[in-house]
């Protein structure tokens, strides 16, 4: 038997994906939030697919907030878009 891939939920396009090929947004007990390129940060984290079109879908919809418990400031938005960007 194959070992077994995590699987996490795009919060952009809803689709199920390989850990790994995905970012993960963090948000530390200190209320930081950050992009987490190890995946090994303490805190809550999010999923979204490496690529700007479903960061924007996630923006609109909120699902990032949502999934966070807590609201993001344009300002932070911005930080993440660049750091995506960045990658």
């Amino acid at each position: 038997m194959g070992k077994n891939i995590p699987l996490r939920k795009c919060l952009g396009c809803d689709e199920m994906l390989g850990k790994k090929g995905m970012l993960r947004v963090v948000k530390t007990k200190e209320g930081e939030i950050s992009i987490d390129e190890t995946g090994k940060k303490n805190g809550r984290g999010a999923y979204i697919c490496r690529d700007m079109e479903c960061f924007s879908m996630a923006q609109k919809k909120h699902s990032l907030e949502r999934s966070l418990k807590c609201s993001i400031s344009e300002e932070i938005y911005e930080k993440l878009r660049q750091e995506i960007e960045e990658l």
